[in-house]
């Protein structure tokens, strides 16, 4: 044997010797860390709740891309009375356009019909027949606006309160100040769907934890195939060798934990557990055959997992039983520049049923009073026409949110009567308010819930948000 290979095989055994006398230090170093940061968590619980909470979950329709206001929950008939006539210059002098900038602005009245449901007598328009029927439970929110008139920031301003990369979205703040429920699923799940036409694109940063632990990522499942890819092992691998892989894993891991303070790599340790626990957890998620026909027909489901907000809302209700905190179904085809009356029938028709569906298997299995489902984009639609449909809008929309504590039968705040701008009448709703409001209903001080990043304290709402009481249980 060479000098060297006689040097190279004593620092083999060297090292080999230390790996194996380390791997109990490095347990013990994991479990520390572990412990460390379960205290963490317990710490940001206690500086952060302030009252009993009224919701345990979120599950959050998005309607990418902006629905008209004006055709769904926000009736104007002296819109109607103006269609094709020039629009007043009062409302729109020195205000803010998208596309419409220097045009001649032309009012165009809603297409189509308005009428009054359930007991609350509630304002629904006719492209919406199952939401009618649930009216009574459901808070139309006609005063909320934003700051942002083009899709990627707004929709970042909706998720995380602001337009800069980088910033924690809603879901992973929840998550990061209260937990998830369950171990065997992530905490935060997105699914996408799209019907009908101009389906803009959403970012992965929508559901990003930013600066926050990666572990308070949303994670995306996929519409149709599996939800996960390789959620299963490769061929020849079974369920005990994948053990014994993410077991030294977490030994490896416990080392480095030992040298170095970084949340990640608890980050680290903990997703390997999860997509462990995934493998058998997912597909038990994702297979539908248990469900009644009955149920399959009430959410308008032809083929579970077939890609459609119908198969997505059912998969919600079954990751919500299984302790997802927070659920986002984002569905895209609402950008309606043009043809309005040809292609949003198809984006309220392919989402209307299963939205209704949805908050009514909710409060048929007790769920629904635990649970805030809120349904709307990420702006409004201009009361002025832009060729046959309608431009980007931020100073008024419409939302409805159900359950979680949320008063039922409600219609919360007014437009002025063309349905261009939120009366300031006490009962207006910005962004940051919707967020300061959700957090409350879970029981959390928006102005407490902070995490300490490049020497500052940075919460959800920034230094804005106002809990809106009139709405809350």
């Amino acid at each position: 044997m060479t000098e060297n290979s006689k040097r190279n095989t004593e620092s083999f055994g060297l090292k080999r010797r230390t790996f194996l006398k380390q791997s109990s230090v490095g347990a013990l170093a994991l479990a520390s860390l572990t412990e460390a940061s379960q205290a963490r968590w317990r710490g940001v619980m206690d500086g952060v709740l302030s009252q009993a909470p009224k919701a345990k979950r979120v599950i959050h329709l998005c309607m990418a891309g902006g629905p008209s206001h004006l055709e769904t929950f926000d009736h104007k008939p002296k819109l109607r009375e103006l269609d094709g006539k020039p629009f007043p210059d009062s409302f729109t002098k020195g205000q803010q356009l998208a596309q419409l900038q220097n045009a001649v602005l032309k009012a165009r009245g809603p297409f189509c019909r308005f009428a009054r449901h359930g007991k609350s007598g509630q304002e629904i328009s006719d492209l919406f027949p199952h939401i009618a029927t649930i009216a009574d439970e459901i808070c139309i929110v006609r005063s909320l606006h934003t700051e942002q008139i083009n899709h990627d920031p707004a929709h970042a301003f909706m998720n995380a309160g602001s337009i800069i990369k980088g910033r924690p979205s809603m879901g992973s703040w929840l998550l990061y100040g209260l937990g998830a429920e369950t171990e065997e699923l992530p905490g935060y799940v997105v699914m996408v769907s799209h019907s009908g036409r101009n389906g803009q694109p959403v970012s992965a940063r929508q559901w990003s934890s930013g600066f926050l632990p990666s572990k308070f990522q949303g994670i995306q499942f996929q519409s149709r195939g599996d939800a996960v890819h390789y959620v299963g092992n490769p061929e020849g691998v079974c369920q005990s060798v994948q053990r014994d892989v993410v077991d030294e894993v977490r030994r490896m891991n416990g080392l480095l934990a030992e040298e170095k303070l970084d949340p990640e790599i608890a980050t680290r340790i903990a997703q390997y557990e999860m997509a462990f626990r995934m493998q058998a957890s997912v597909p038990e998620l994702t297979d539908m055959t248990s469900e009644p026909q009955s149920v399959l027909d009430d959410y308008g489901v032809e083929k579970p997992g077939d890609g459609t907000f119908a198969s997505n809302c059912l998969l919600a209700r079954r990751m919500a039983e299984r302790g997802v905190r927070f659920i986002q179904l984002y569905h895209r085809g609402w950008d309606h520049h043009g043809e309005i009356e040809k292609f949003m029938p198809i984006s309220a028709g392919s989402t209307d049923r299963a939205s209704a569906a949805l908050v009514k298997d909710l409060k048929q299995r007790g769920m629904l009073d635990d649970t805030l489902v809120i349904w709307g984009g990420e702006f409004g639609r201009t009361p002025m026409g832009q060729g046959s449909g309608r431009d980007h809008h931020i100073n008024a929309f419409s939302i409805w949110m159900a359950g979680g504590g949320v008063k039922g039968g409600l219609t919360w705040g007014s437009t002025d009567e063309l349905g261009y701008k939120f009366l300031a009448d006490g009962e207006e709703m910005h962004v940051h308010d919707l967020h300061a409001t959700m957090l409350h209903l879970f029981g959390i001080d928006h102005k407490k819930l902070t995490y300490r990043y490049q020497g500052r304290d940075f919460r959800l709402t920034d230094v804005h948000g106002n809990i809106v009481r009139g709405i809350v249980t």
